[in-house]
């Protein structure tokens, strides 16, 4: 199937590791000009390294979510002029706040939830150009399943959910969309759940039971999601909240 990226121009918060480097891999291999960032810039160039092996366009400069966006608006805005435009916007970058101190939620509350609003307003200009702007913000599955216990991080990740929502109502007169992708446990090395399954390889054993199909998600079948949406394949498909986690939320959607 083609997905129409073959040069679109993409952007990626959070892309030298995990789901976000595995997104911006395939929306190189599929064609798309691809920038990207991140809080370590030594992983930044690396990451533009390799993406250049795919013969497209690259660009890539760290930067943090948190404080006053000036370094994330000029990642931004460096890409979509070194690539004339700007059709594609995910942002993948979380503070993972998963206890419940003051500190966690301050820092879920600027990175999840202020973050991902800097992140769509410095992108937004160039946006509003493109003839088939896309926006994909990554959740999680904490947003619509109860994990046991209250925490920042499913709380914000719900907000999210909301926010894009609103934001597929409001920019499609402007032929934006704007989904969610909203994975479950995903395992790949240097992860949270490699961390989880050398620490507390109960807990680990535990998650992967719960899943009917007897394991956790890879990151690039999270990507491959994230990318569809992303895609003009999905040029008609906005405001959802597209569920990638094996089975494990046992919900009916209507």
């Amino acid at each position: 199937m083609d997905l129409g990226l073959k040069g679109k121009k993409a952007f990626v918060t959070g892309a030298s590791r995990g789901i976000g480097l595995r997104i911006a891999r395939l929306l190189a291999a599929e064609g798309a000009d691809i920038g990207i960032c991140a809080r370590d810039g030594a992983a930044v160039q690396q990451t533009v390294a390799e993406l250049q092996g795919f013969g497209v366009k690259t660009f890539g400069a760290p930067a943090d979510l948190k404080g006053d966006g000036s370094d994330l608006k000029a990642a931004i805005d460096g890409a979509a002029q070194a690539f004339g435009g700007l059709d594609i916007l995910v942002q993948n970058v979380s503070a993972m706040a998963v206890q419940m101190r003051q500190k966690d939620w301050d820092a879920g509350y600027q990175v999840d939830i202020l973050g991902t609003l800097r992140t769509v307003e410095a992108a937004m200009p160039w946006l509003q150009k493109s003839s088939a702007g896309s926006i994909v913000v990554i959740g999680s599955i904490a947003a619509v399943s109860g994990n046991g216990g209250p925490q920042p991080y499913g709380a914000l990740k719900a907000a999210l959910v909301h926010y894009v929502s609103g934001l597929a109502h409001s920019l499609g007169p402007q032929n934006i969309r704007a989904n969610t992708v909203s994975p479950g446990a995903v395992f790949f090395e240097g992860g949270v759940w490699d961390q989880v399954k050398k620490a507390a390889p109960k807990r680990f054993d535990e998650t992967v039971a719960r899943n009917p199909m007897g394991r956790m998600a890879t990151p690039e079948e999270v990507a491959n999601a994230a990318v569809f949406l992303a895609s003009p394949a999905a040029s008609f498909i906005t405001g959802v909240n597209l569920i990638v986690d094996g089975g494990t939320t046992q919900r009916v959607q209507f």
